[in-house]
């Protein structure tokens, strides 16, 4: 905006003017500024005067009467000397004159008043004047000498003299006192040396100024400026005491002049002087009528323009208003701005007046509280204010203006004015606005808000000030309009120091508004409105906040549409404003849509759509998050149930957020190098996200709440997520929100689509570190990694565990330090995930549990067929698995991939959701299978610290999940599945695991692939055999295998030695560690610190309980033996039993195992026979006379019946693996007739000791060692062998099943079931075998079998080791009545250790459901598809058939993972019930051995009879005599004792040499299996070199030779073939 004419050059800032009132005029016209102080005077000459004294002189009488004597002759000189003496003479009598008050002063004077002539020298000139001075002096001075003395000083002097002229007359007056002789003459005479004295010293100003000096400070330098001061001191003088001798006339001429030097000096000091006199005229006297405007609009113009004589100017004024002409001055200020001419801005007078009134005007409104002061009509002054502002643009007026405004509102008492109670504020305002525009139009050009022109690098521009006088008024309002007594500071925010008080207000802070004022708060308020882009965001929310107080936006208020164009336009559509107010806007937005759509029918049908397309029409550039939020969550709550038109419009605005992310910025990564600053690292806020992901949300809420009504808006919905997520180009955080939906789609037995809230995803982000907990572990590992000594002295565990690292620090908000993956310290820094694993919080609200009732999965085929027949519409899935398979294809960013590799396999476990993508599911399968076989799926960033490994444990889960769909597969394919998990075995570390659990699936569900690379299979185990975190996974997975017969069927003797080879090696690993153990117990040696706590909060069991390794390794060898062939069993029996009774460093071992299972071959070898039983019809009856008879012989108890006389006999065998008995007979031949008997009985007689002695008699009796130990008949052994009996022979399991229908939670319910699913029924009748209870003759694990109160029936599954009874929950009888929580029930699976939870509830399975000390381990079923209670019963028995199962292994919190299904596995009802078999009994078999890890080792059935034979060999065996150190074996499982004690320093020796025996056992640990497969003589000779370094002199092993004897002597194949 141009300056207008009456701002031209004008200084910037009144309160920087340094010069006085006629230059502050001048500046308003372009003038230079004004001085301090004048410069140095310029000598001045006049003209000679003529010697007129001489006459008086000679005509005065005698005079020297009165003159002492000694001045008589100074007198004459005075008169008649020369020059020089007359100056001397003068000097000599002026102390004449002051010490001799009868002197003849006049006619002294008279001789002398000719020196004061123009024309003489200087120094004549000042010895006349000091003379007069004396003279005038003289108190009995006559009125008419005074008059004489008076006509001297008044007559023309020299200018050089005018400050002795001056000082003579103040003399003469007595500092202006005494006027007598010419009272009527001063004042006239004073105007005329004011104005001669005012053109002296502007000339010699001049001429300083041409000459370049300079003023020295604020002091004046001597010359005219003295002279001018002292004549202003004297005038005011004068006044004081005599203005009651001046005339009209001679005022107005003095004021006159006053006024005159006002408007043309250049100097404050003028003024201030001016001023003065003035202020002694309205103090002492009275300014006459006519001159009082003019003195009125000068002292306003100084008031206003000259900041530092403010004071001094109001001082006068308030006089002058506390005068009689208070009123009149009041008047006569408002004139000023009520008769303003229309070209006001041109005339710089009537610029200066106005400001001038207003300066004043605005004083006296804020002391018009104090007493005296006239009051200001307010009416007046508005229409004077409405005058001004209408004729002039000039901004220092409208500056002038705002601060009258300001000081209406706010007094010097911090109160409104009195002047507004019961006025009308609007036209105050209507000013004020109007002298805000050019605030406005500033503010409308730069974008900004009022703050920016405050805060501006230029404080003293227009828009600046007027800024900040406006800031002042608005938060005056603002306090106002708050209701509270809140303290108003007068120097407010943003305003400058210098401008905050330039008005002079000193208001006191604390004042609190006064009471009893009515406060006009909708005026207030409109104010506002009109002021809108000047607003601060404290007032813009006043606003709103009476917006919706006062409902001025609803249809009620007349003018609600204008209220609400305001909301919108200026208020949350300025991006300027805070994230506050334009939220405000927004609920005002939003509470007038809820009301007009209740009353829509009074409105035009475009109307809502109208008004939501506004709000929505500048969305897409908006970056405010948290407004964006709200803006979408309202465009969510209107798209859900708006039209279709509507909808597409919500639909493409949200589009065009996301589009407008991807131009504004490139594709941003998820990775920070930079280390972020503290405040930076907390809680995840909300304004973290993209504007991508704020709409993408917005799309996924939509979905969430059209899904089960609306299918047109849910497919499309659908459609623009998919693109979302498969787009490179979206921003990671919106494509990740976009795949937290499409990962929780899901559809049930009917294909209706749902939105589960439940992944199942936890133990995958583990890996990746994508939960709070594993990023937890991780950050204690990294410190205890941080705190080892050295690398070095640590690399084997480091590299066994190493992993991604963290570093140390707290978890905060998801940026975690980081350190790279080989442990550097230097690479340290932060990262921002972007998610973490959470159903918690991953989508935007909660989904509905039930499926929707109108969408189904289906093709777009599907779709057409159902709008032509009017149906509900299908969702096509397709192509969401073709998005995923083009991002694993491609590649993408990080976090999109590690979402996608940790939610696609519990997406894939549904196989309802993509039972129609076929062609995408084998292109999937295909890629995996590529990616990992190439190798070349995408690697993860090395900052995150993971490795190829973990992304391929990811790739074989989602490969296990995509072997289910085998049935669309083709055989080949199915062969390349089965050729992947081999591959992982041996090639990335720690993929191991997965491969070989999901091998264990491939058993059951790709027979034939799987049957066909077993080989391979069993060669890549061997290959890890090292490792031992495999070891009960590899175990596991032969125990399973040898179950499967039909895959194995083509084995050869090698391949079997393979599996026999892999459980050696595993005993081997057990022994070694038993015997560190066992050895460093009784060794010296340093412990680990009691209080250190190991690092893997989750053990692995194969570590932690090797006993488990241990028990599962004799497992598989005993099942894979019965699995040979019955001819080709004997091969193997050499073989075996040299590798169990062979340590790994060649002596021979001493294993209970070893020698149960020995027994067991022993009875299996060349048979395949069930136990036999005792013939109950053997008795005397029939047979005679029986003797009975029982002996030890090795680990077997044999007892001989013998019927004495029919040769019949019963031999009963009891071993610890079985009982077997024979009934045989000795066939006597008739004796020849010449044969004679040997005694008088001529019948045959046989004692059971005949047989014994008849079938051992090819054994060596040498030995005590072997030698049948006979057992005595009597009650203790009869005792003994009862309850050897009542041993089992098999190992027993109790297992519980149960089962959850559908929505049940609560242990009650769930165990008031009764019956189940047709599933869970074909899944029973899998499992076992319904058997009865009630006079059961097995080991029912605790279920009653007298009197059925644990139901009739149960299922039960027995092979030639193993024995599990099912505790069946459905089973049992169920009595609410009577037991409502059905303890009956919960006694048996509560203490069961390992329990089968089939699952048909439609939720997730907690493993607290059922509290208990003893379940460990909970086999989940689950259906991959959910379904009603009653649909499950309306399926056919070919969907039940064809039905699969998601099956979890559980385990309780502390417990180790086991099994194949740790990790959820799907596997077809076919396949089920024997897989859960082996899960269950696996599970059941290491409960078993974790329950017992501290409080002893758990002792099988076969151990427990093994040991009562011990028993009775230590009680009825021979003693044997104490022996020395000779070498003796240990005792074996055939025939041998145990083995005597060490003696202590024995047991010292043998820690010492274990230490040889260890190492050499790690190095052949690393060994592969084929060590088993080479030849005796390598062995022996490697046994040998290692036999050589570990003996000593105190302590002797078996020589090889020695073990090779002992083999030899077990080995009962040898001499059994």
């Amino acid at each position: 905006m141009s300056p207008s004419p009456g701002d031209e050059a004008s200084s910037p800032q009144d309160s920087k003017t340094t010069g006085g009132l006629a230059s502050v005029f001048k500046g308003l016209a372009g003038a230079a500024k004004l001085t301090k102080s004048p410069p140095a005077p310029v000598q001045s000459s006049g003209a000679s005067i003529n010697a007129q004294i001489a006459e008086r002189l000679n005509s005065t009488p005698n005079i020297l009467r009165g003159i002492p004597s000694q001045h008589t002759e100074s007198f004459e000189l005075l008169k008649n000397g020369s020059m020089n003496e007359r100056v001397s003479a003068a000097n000599a009598l002026r102390h004449t004159v002051a010490d001799y008050p009868l002197n003849p002063v006049l006619d002294i004077w008279y001789a002398a008043k000719d020196l004061v002539d123009p024309t003489n020298p200087r120094a004549t000139r000042h010895s006349g004047w000091e003379l007069l001075r004396e003279c005038v002096k003289h108190a009995s001075s006559t009125d008419l000498e005074r008059n004489e003395y008076f006509r001297t000083i008044s007559a023309v002097a020299n200018p050089e003299d005018f400050h002795l002229q001056l000082a003579a007359l103040v003399d003469l007056t007595n500092h202006g006192r005494n006027l007598s002789g010419f009272d009527y003459d001063v004042f006239p005479l004073l105007s005329r040396w004011l104005e001669e004295a005012f053109d002296a010293v502007r000339a010699a100003r001049g001429a300083a100024k041409k000459q370049g000096s300079r003023m020295k400070g604020k002091g004046l330098v001597t010359g005219e400026d003295t002279n001018f001061a002292e004549l202003f001191g004297f005038i005011t003088d004068v006044i004081k005491f005599n203005f009651n001798v001046a005339d009209d006339d001679a005022a107005e001429l003095l004021i006159d002049k006053l006024l005159d030097i006002c408007m043309n000096t250049s100097v404050e000091e003028d003024l201030q002087a001016c001023i003065g006199v003035m202020d002694a005229i309205v103090t002492f006297g009275v300014i006459p009528g006519d001159k009082l405007k003019s003195c009125v609009h000068v002292l306003c113009s100084i008031h206003c323009l000259v900041p530092s004589l403010q004071k001094d100017a109001w001082h006068t004024i308030s006089i002058l208003c506390r005068s009689h002409n208070g009123h009149t001055t009041v008047r006569l200020l408002l004139d000023v701005l009520a008769s303003l001419p229309a070209n006001a801005d041109k005339r710089k007078e009537v610029v200066r007046e106005v400001r001038g009134a207003l300066s004043v005007l605005t004083k006296l409104v804020s002391k018009s509280f104090e007493k005296g002061y006239p009051t200001v009509p307010y009416a007046l002054l508005v229409d004077g204010l409405s005058t001004v502002v209408k004729a002039t643009s000039a901004w220092k007026i409208h500056l002038d203006i705002l601060r009258l405004t300001n000081a209406l509102f706010y007094d010097s008492q911090g109160n409104i004015n009195n002047m507004l109670v019961d006025e009308d504020w609007t036209p105050v305002f209507d000013v004020a606005a109007t002298c805000a525009e050019a605030v406005v139009v500033a503010l409308s050009k730069t974008e900004n808000l009022i703050e920016s022109l405050l805060a501006t690098e230029e404080p003293d521009s227009s828009e600046s000030m007027l800024a900040g006088e406006l800031m002042r008024l608005i938060r005056r309002l603002e306090a106002i309009l708050s209701d509270e007594p809140s303290t108003v500071v007068q120097k407010q925010e943003g305003v400058p120091p210098d401008q905050a008080d330039t008005t002079g207000q000193k208001a006191e802070v604390g004042q609190t508004e006064q009471h009893n004022t009515l406060v006009q708060r909708q005026d207030c308020i409109v104010f506002f409105t009109k002021i809108h882009r000047a607003l601060p965001n404290s007032a813009a929310t006043l606003v709103l906040e009476y917006f919706k107080k006062f409902r001025c936006c609803s249809p009620s208020d007349p003018l609600w549409e204008t209220n609400l164009n305001l909301v919108l336009d200026a208020f949350l559509a300025d991006r300027k404003r805070s994230t506050d107010v334009r939220l405000r806007a927004l609920q005002a937005f939003t509470e007038v849509y809820d009301m007009i759509e209740l009353l829509n029918d009074q409105f035009e049908p475009d109307f809502i759509p109208e008004l939501v397309k506004r709000l929505l029409a500048d969305v897409a550039g908006e970056t405010d998050i948290i407004l964006l939020q709200e803006i979408v969550s309202f465009a969510v709550s209107v798209a859900s149930i708006a039209n279709n038109s509507l909808f597409s419009y919500i639909v493409d605005m949200l589009g065009s957020i996301i589009e407008n992310s991807r131009f504004r910025s490139p594709i941003s990564s998820s990775l920070s190098l930079t280390p972020e600053p503290p405040s930076t690292q907390h809680s995840k806020s909300s304004t973290s996200q993209t504007p991508s992901n704020v709409a993408t949300r917005g799309y996924v809420q939509i979905f969430l709440r059209v899904l089960n009504y609306d299918t047109v808006k849910s497919a499309r919905l659908f459609r623009v997520l998919v693109s979302i997520a498969e787009s490179n180009h979206s921003e990671p955080d919106a494509r990740i929100t976009a795949m937290q939906l499409l990962f929780r789609l899901r559809a049930d037995w009917a294909d209706r689509i749902f939105v589960t809230a439940h992944t199942e995803t936890n133990s995958l982000a583990s890996s990746l570190y994508r939960t709070e907990e594993s990023v937890a572990r991780k950050i204690a590992e990294e410190a205890s990694y941080a705190a080892r000594p050295s690398r070095s002295e640590t690399a084997g565990s480091a590299r066994s565990s190493r992993g991604v690292s963290l570093g140390q620090g707290q978890l905060q908000d998801r940026a975690y330090p980081f350190r790279s993956a080989s442990g550097s310290k230097a690479a340290t820094g932060t990262y921002q995930q972007l998610w973490i694993a959470s159903d918690a919080d991953a989508l935007p609200e909660a989904p509905s549990q039930a499926a929707s009732t109108v969408l189904y999965r289906g093709t777009s085929s599907d779709t057409a067929e159902a709008d032509d027949l009017g149906q509900t519409a299908v969702l096509d899935t397709r192509i969401w698995l073709e998005a995923i398979l083009n991002m694993l294809r491609q590649g993408c960013d990080w976090e999109v991939y590690s979402f996608i590799l940790v939610h696609l396999p519990s997406q894939l476990s549904n196989h309802a959701v993509f039972r129609d993508a076929v062609p995408q599911l084998r292109e999937l399968r295909a890629t995996v299978c590529e990616q990992i076989k190439m190798n070349n799926f995408q690697e993860p960033p090395a900052i995150y610290g993971l490795r190829r490994a973990d992304v391929a444990i990811c790739l074989f889960h989602t490969l296990t999940m995509i072997l289910s769909y085998h049935q669309y597969f083709q055989k080949a394919e199915e062969d390349e599945i089965v050729r992947a998990f081999v591959h992982g075995i041996a090639t990335w570390e720690r993929s191991a695991k997965c491969c070989i659990h999901a091998l264990t699936i491939c058993c059951h569900e790709l027979p034939s692939s799987t049957g066909k690379a077993l080989v391979t299979i069993l060669q890549k185990m061997a290959q890890i055999i090292t490792q031992p975190h495999v070891a009960m996974h590899i175990l596991e997975f032969l125990a399973c295998l040898s179950r499967l017969p039909s895959l194995y069927a083509n084995f050869r003797e090698d391949e079997y030695r393979i599996v026999f080879g892999i459980c050696f090696r595993y005993l081997q690993y057990v022994r070694g560690r038993k015997q560190t153990h066992r050895f460093s117990s009784i060794s010296d040696s340093s412990a680990t610190p009691t209080g250190e706590t190991p690092s893997n909060p989750n053990p692995n069991a194969s570590d932690d309980l090797p006993q488990y390794v241990y028990t599962l390794a004799y497992h598989v060898i005993v099942f894979w033996f019965l699995a040979l062939k019955l001819p080709d069993r004997a091969n193997h029996v050499g073989w075996i039993a040299k590798n169990l009774f062979t340590d790994v460093d060649g002596p021979q071992v001493s294993d209970e195992q070893a020698q149960l299972t020995m027994d067991f071959m022993q009875r299996v070898t060349y048979a395949d026979v069930d136990e036999s039983a005792a013939d109950p019809l053997f008795t005397a009856d029939r047979f005679g006379e029986i003797r009975k008879k029982r002996w030890l012989v090795g680990n077997s108890i044999v007892t001989i019946e013998q019927a004495t006389a029919t040769g019949w006999a019963q031999i009963t065998k009891r071993q610890p693996s079985g009982t077997s008995s024979y009934t045989i007979r000795e066939l006597f031949q008739p004796p020849p007739a010449h044969q004679r008997p040997m005694n008088e009985t001529t019948t045959n007689s046989v004692l059971p000791n005949h047989l014994l002695v008849q079938l051992l008699s090819s054994m060596p009796q040498g030995s005590d060692l072997s030698r049948p130990i006979p057992l005595p008949d009597d009650d203790a052994v009869n005792r003994a062998i009862r309850m050897f009996d009542r041993s089992s022979t098999v190992d027993g399991h109790k297992v519980g099943v149960i089962y959850i229908g559908e929505n049940q939670t609560t242990e009650s319910e769930i165990l008031a079931n009764i019956s189940g699913s047709g599933d869970y029924v074909e899944f029973l009748n899998g499992l076992g075998t319904l058997t009865k209870l009630n006079g059961a003759t097995f080991n029912t694990q605790g279920l009653d079998r007298q009197y059925d109160t644990d139901g009739q029936y149960t299922f039960c599954w027995r092979d030639r080791v193993t024995e599990i009874v099912f505790h069946v929950t459905t089973q049992m009888p169920t009595n609410l009545d009577h037991d409502p929580q059905c303890t009956l029930k919960k006694r048996h699976i509560g203490n069961d250790f390992v329990n089968i939870i089939f699952n048909d509830s439609g939720l997730p399975f907690k493993f607290d459901t059922f509290p208990s000390d003893f379940n460990f381990v909970n086999i989940v079923i689950t259906p991959e598809s959910r379904a009603s209670f009653v649909a499950t019963r309306e399926r056919t028995p070919k969907d039940v058939e064809e039905s699969f199962y998601k099956v979890r292994v559980m385990s309780k919190p502390g417990f180790p993972e086991i099994s194949p299904a740790s990790e959820t596995k799907i596997v077809s009802l076919k396949a089920l019930p024997d897989f859960i078999r082996l899960l269950a009994l696996n599970a059941s078999v290491f409960s078993l051995v974790w329950a017992h890890r501290e409080g002893g080792e758990h002792v099988s059935p076969w151990r427990n009879r093994l040991r009562e034979i011990k028993r009775l060999r230590e009680k009825y065996g021979p003693k044997m005599a104490s022996q020395g150190p000779t070498p003796s074996p240990p005792g074996t499982a055939l025939g041998h004792g145990p083995t005597p004690a060490l003696s202590t320093a024995a047991q010292l020796e043998a820690a010492r040499s274990g230490n040889t025996v260890r190492d050499s056992f790690s190095s052949l640990r690393r060994s592969s299996v084929a060590t088993f497969f080479t030849a005796s003589s390598e062995q022996t000779s490697h046994r040998s070199s290692m036999l050589s370094t570990a003996t000593t002199d105190n302590t002797e092993v078996m020589t090889a030779n020695g073990s090779d004897s002992l083999v030899e002597s077990i080995d009962f194949s040898k001499w059994s073939a």
